[in-house]
């Protein structure tokens, strides 16, 4: 009986296997501190700084739980210290950064972050704004939708919608 327990314990499942739901759970308890409230007012502040249309996606260890380079948990080394990384889906949002921004020009960008502060000037309130109210590192990154696809769909990079982009009908 006690292997089965130490089993459930141990056990954690593949990301790529988690409902939105169960994804939201986990960013809601380790990014938020199980306040659903807080979680709410993060994604309407991003809602109402980007442009209409666009998606938001969280992806890293607030998704999984654990940092993907080194298999370390989420805040390893202490409260607040793993960041939060936003993505933000569409055309629109490519042109906030400038284009010494840029993994690949004009497609993916590079985050607006302690790194490269100066890549999104436009985007550089909000961030500010999201990472008082988290009290951690928060990173902003475009990229167009067929790049999310390759990293989610193909590669398998597991993400959390926290804004869905609407479809075109």
């Amino acid at each position: 009986m006690a292997e089965l327990e130490q089993e459930s314990i141990d056990h954690k499942p593949d990301p790529a296997e988690l409902t939105e739901a169960e994804k939201r759970d986990i960013v809601t308890r380790l990014a938020f501190g199980g306040d659903a409230a807080r979680y709410e007012e993060f994604c309407r502040f991003v809602r109402e700084a980007i442009p209409e249309g666009t998606g938001v996606v969280l992806r890293g260890s607030a998704v999984t739980g654990v940092r993907w380079k080194d298999g370390a948990p989420f805040d390893a080394e202490g409260p607040g210290t793993s960041d939060l990384d936003l993505t933000l889906v569409g055309d629109e949002v490519i042109a906030l950064f400038k284009v010494t921004g840029f993994f690949v020009p004009g497609v993916h960008s590079r985050p607006l972050s302690e790194e490269d502060p100066d890549i999104a000037p436009d985007l550089v309130p909000l961030r500010e704004k999201l990472m008082a109210m988290v009290g951690r590192p928060v990173n902003i990154q475009a990229t167009r939708d067929f790049v999310m696809y390759l990293r989610g769909e193909l590669l398998g990079q597991p993400y959390h919608t926290l804004i869905p982009k609407p479809t075109s009908e």
